[in-house]
């Protein structure tokens, strides 16, 4: 050959090795592109384990299997990867967790893993090789071992529990790697080593193993995936596309290179290589031709292979939808059956089956006559074509189905028309409505026995609903007593523009809708006392009382009765009007009385008082005249005198105690008196607040208000055992305050009641006055007495008096 045909012939080679090595076209979106382009560079992360990925410390650089294949799927995806690396899994784990890598290679799928990382599909399968000294007899068996032939195993691994489970007979020997497996191999501690395929390429090229080789499978392939960010599913999916996209014989190559065995080339002459050249050279002609359509027939033939992958993807998915309907159908709660024209069943499901009592199958080709006696033939025709003809009329019925028992079986059954291929069917479906049954019939008997109880009740019961917030409330339910109670049966009170509202006397209505409107604004119980007119015009009281209850749903209801209580109303009012004649007629006897005390008073101050004035005057006359001639009779004159000033203040004491003087003065100066006499008696300091302008009090007010200062203060000295009295009187507004409070040993009200005609006869004062009276005492807490009597208003004991 001349030199010009060796240029066109390494030409043609050169340019048929650079088109065999061209990188294929990886299919991605534009989606995909722009996502790809936004995320670069690619943070890749690796541990470091050889051969898959080792790190030259000269060179700073990294090689390996997994090295290699993530550069590749970088180059033809146009992207930029940025390496680290590590030493364990733990710390590639922690990289991940704190963000760090996005991409890593050479990982093996997991349980744990797939909650971290997405994996792709495996790209390397490196099988685990028996390694033992070569006997001539062939492959090894591990089944034919048995627990004679040791095994060095590294532990743990997912080799060694894949061995004790799929052979338990076999006798394993720990290693903590594949390096220390072999020797004990060589050191005749163990038969045979289980090695990783990657291990027994690069340990087997040492001397120290030269003895040793490869007699058999373990029958376990570890499987390498490229894992990914779960949160980048988009990086997921263009990593598949590039793995699906790379020729199987640049994997193989990949492989061979990293994995397998490396070959020993023996040294060869230059002639072999001026024939190999040559040899190449009739073969590249030879092959020139085939290369191309070759390319073609690949790039159809994978395109294919996609298009293959995804209708079985969407075939598994169609039957994965299948089971799951068919799964859902046999058990449902609802029966299903698919009847032929001729009535007779095509299809039951499981549940159709238990609910009728049948085994599998024993419902098909059975008449629906024999599980519903009403559906002869006529009628099922009949329901057949309303069914296929869309007739109107609802297609459901309520039923009592025979089960094979003959018991029968509450249901509800509906048809509905189906066309399936080239056949018609009625699916029935039937549902079982025994505890709905039951349920209702308990609620007509509980509705029966309501109506039964409200019909006897002495009054109108009634029932309000609000069917939601803010909506309008209306009567549900006016029982018959409203015919007894006024008149009106139930159906015309609960008319539109009837109701309780339209019974109200006219005076009384406002005072109703106010109770009303109150109870069902803020959803409370409702309570309302007043008169109501009966269709004939009689005037009744009436007493209405209704709970408020919410449902879960938001609904209110109010429950409620209508008494009939004219009776007790007028005993009632006539009691209260007793009552008040009696007030009346106490406050009249107690005005006579204080009238009485202050003539009496003003009649023993004055007719006593002038004549134990004459009789002093007359014993001192007789002292100056006398008492010089005897001196017994000096001291017997003495002696009248001392007893004369001591009836002269008797006087005065029955005077005051009648009606003490001082109030002429007005209340404030008679309190502040009464206290500096209450402080002489017993000790006990008094303290006095009154107003400087209080204004003029009538004069049964100011009685009034003092006898029960009088009262209180005996209270206090005969049962509190108090240190300290306050008494105050203020004026606030139009009432006069007056509290009267000590730190004495207290009580409890309540357990006094009526038994204490002091505080009895303190109220009524009060009462008489118009005013009220609270007592605020606790046992151990003092008690405090306070009165409040109003001051625009005339009393009626007063104007009384006045009047008579």
């Amino acid at each position: 050959m001349n030199r010009r045909a060796w240029r066109w012939l390494l030409l043609g080679l050169w340019i048929n090795i650079a088109w065999a090595q061209a990188p294929a076209a990886v299919p991605l979106t534009l989606e995909q592109t722009n996502w790809l382009r936004e995320h670069e560079p690619l943070r890749a992360g690796v541990v470091l384990q050889a051969p898959y990925a080792q790190f030259d410390q000269r060179q700073q650089s990294l090689s390996g299997a997994s090295i290699d294949l993530l550069n590749l799927l970088a180059e033809r995806l146009g992207s930029r990867l940025h390496w680290r690396h590590f030493k364990t899994h733990a710390e590639l784990e922690a990289a991940l967790r704190a963000g760090q890598i996005d991409v890593a290679p050479g990982l093996q799928q997991t349980p744990a893993g797939l909650r971290r990382w997405l994996f792709s599909d495996p790209y390397l399968r490196i099988p685990h090789l028996l390694v033992g000294v070569p006997s001539g007899a062939g492959s090894v068996d591990l089944e034919s071992l048995g627990g004679e032939a040791p095994l060095a195993v590294p532990m743990p691994s997912a080799v060694a529990d894949f061995l004790r489970g799929s052979y338990p007979g076999l006798q394993l020997r720990e290693a903590n790697n594949a390096r220390q497996a072999l020797q004990q191999v060589m050191a005749q501690q163990a038969a045979y080593a289980v090695v990783e395929a990657s291990q027994v390429a690069r340990l087997l090229r040492e001397s120290e193993f030269a003895e040793l080789a490869i007699v058999g499978d373990a029958g376990l392939s570890q499987l390498l995936r490229i894992g990914s960010r779960r949160d980048w599913p988009q990086l997921a999916a263009i990593i598949d596309s590039a793995l699906r996209a790379i020729p199987a014989q640049e994997l193989d190559a990949l492989q061979s290179r990293w994995i397998e065995p490396a070959v020993r080339v023996s040294s060869t002459s230059p002639a072999f290589f001026r024939n190999l050249s040559l040899l190449l050279g009739v073969l590249l002609l030879s092959s020139l031709a085939l290369m191309f359509s070759l390319r073609r027939q690949r790039d159809a033939l994978e395109f294919r292979l996609l298009a293959a992958r995804h209708e079985i993807e969407l075939r598994e998915a169609a039957r994965d939808a299948l089971r799951l309907a068919q799964f859902s159908i046999d058990h449902s709660t609802v029966g299903i059956l698919w009847v032929n024209w001729d009535s007779r069943v095509h299809y039951a499901n499981r549940a159709t089956e238990q609910m009728l009592g049948y085994g599998s199958g024993g419902i098909l080709q059975r008449p629906l006559a024999d599980f519903e006696p009403s559906l002869t033939m006529d009628r099922w025709l009949n329901l057949w074509k309303r069914a296929r003809q869309g007739g109107q009329g609802p297609l459901s019925f309520a039923s009592d189905c025979v089960r094979a028992d003959g018991s029968l079986l509450p249901a509800d059954v509906s048809l509905s028309f189906m066309r399936y291929r080239e056949n018609e069917y009625l699916v029935v479906f039937i549902t079982d409505v025994t505890e709905r049954r039951r349920a209702l019939a308990a609620l007509q008997e509980s509705e029966a026995r309501l109506q039964g109880i409200a019909a006897n009740v002495p009054g109108l019961v009634f029932r309000l609903e609000r069917p939601q917030p803010g909506g309008v409330v209306d009567f549900a339910f006016i029982s018959e007593g409203a015919e007894n109670l006024v008149g009106y049966s139930a159906g015309e009170l609960m008319a539109p523009d009837r109701g309780l509202r339209s019974l109200v006397h006219p005076d009384d209505r406002q005072a109703y809708h106010r109770s009303q409107d109150a109870a069902l604004a803020s959803d409370q119980d409702w309570h309302w006392q007043g008169r109501i007119l009966t269709r004939s015009g009689e005037q009744r009281w009436a007493d209405i009382k209704a709970i408020a209850r919410r449902l879960p749903t938001g609904q209110v209801l109010w429950d409620g009765i209508v008494w009939d209580i004219s009776d007790n109303k007028r005993i009632e009012l006539a009691l209260a009007d007793s009552r008040a004649q009696l007030r009346e007629l106490s406050a009249h006897l107690e005005s006579v009385r204080e009238e009485e005390k202050a003539r009496i008073a003003r009649e023993v101050h004055d007719e006593l008082g002038q004549v134990l004035t004459v009789l002093k005057l007359e014993t001192s006359m007789c002292e100056l005249s006398y008492a010089d001639l005897d001196p017994g009779l000096h001291e017997r004159l003495g002696n009248m005198k001392r007893l004369i000033a001591q009836l002269f203040q008797l006087v005065r004491d029955v005077a005051s105690a009648l009606r003490p003087p001082i109030l002429d003065a007005g209340l404030a100066s008679a309190i502040e008196w009464q206290a500096q006499r209450f402080e002489a008696r017993t000790q006990i300091p008094c303290l006095v607040e009154v107003p400087d302008n209080l204004p003029e009090l009538a004069d049964g007010q100011a009685i009034g208000l003092f006898r029960v200062l009088q009262e209180a203060l005996t209270n206090v000295i005969r049962h509190a055992g108090a240190h300290t009295v306050d008494v105050r009187l203020a004026v606030q507004g139009a009432t006069l305050n007056l509290v009267i409070s000590d730190d004495g040993r207290g009580f409890r009200p309540a357990a006094v009641g009526s038994s204490s005609f002091g505080l009895v006869g303190m109220r009524e004062r009060v009462l008489m006055l118009g005013g009220t009276l609270d007592i605020d005492s606790q046992p151990g807490e003092g008690t405090t007495l306070s009165v409040r009597v109003p001051l625009d208003s005339e009393q009626a004991f007063i104007s009384e008096e006045e009047q008579t």
